[in-house]
């Protein structure tokens, strides 16, 4: 099935538009969609103290899609591209890692919207959000001093295999 033909939510990256449609839908479809992650969690995760504290079997198959749901129904805001395919808004970008399983998430923003100077307290934001649902999440310096952040799941969470 080719990408126009797919529907359903889908949570922002900060590769896409930045107007993703009326505030208050968008704002009901991400409830709804961590609501069914946190019950997916519940409902898969029982041999654990605290299910909703750990990512599910189908999250580490998709962790950019469920590392960007987490990030965005907390509250924080996305990076977006606009129609000349420059960065339009300031927040958070989340992509495929290095490493399989692991994603990246750096905070964004158009030149000269102050994004670099603000990346270290955004990602520190990212990093608590992102602990309370189980994910580990480290703080890297990269190439022209900019930070970023290594989400991977937790240790024995079994990491989904290239396949």
């Amino acid at each position: 099935m080719g990408a126009s033909q797919e529907t359903g939510f889908e949570p922002a990256t900060g590769d896409g538009p930045p107007d993703p449609g009326p505030p208050e839908v968008r704002a009901g479809a991400v409830r709804t969609a961590f609501e069914g992650m946190l019950q997916i969690r519940r409902l898969t995760n029982t041999g654990h103290a605290d299910p909703e504290g750990v990512p599910a079997r189908w999250e580490l198959h998709r962790p950019v899609r469920a590392v960007a749901l987490a990030l965005e129904a907390a509250g924080i805001p996305a990076s977006a591209v606009g129609a000349s395919g420059g960065t339009a808004a300031t927040g958070y970008r989340v992509r495929e890692g290095e490493r399989f399983g692991t994603v990246r998430v750096e905070w964004d923003g158009p030149p000269g919207s102050g994004a670099a100077h603000d990346e270290e307290g955004a990602l520190t934001g990212c990093v608590a959000v992102l602990r309370r649902l189980g994910w580990t999440a480290l703080l890297y310096r990269g190439p022209r001093r900019r930070r970023f952040l290594e989400v991977e799941p937790p240790s024995g969470a079994g990491r989904a295999e290239p396949g």
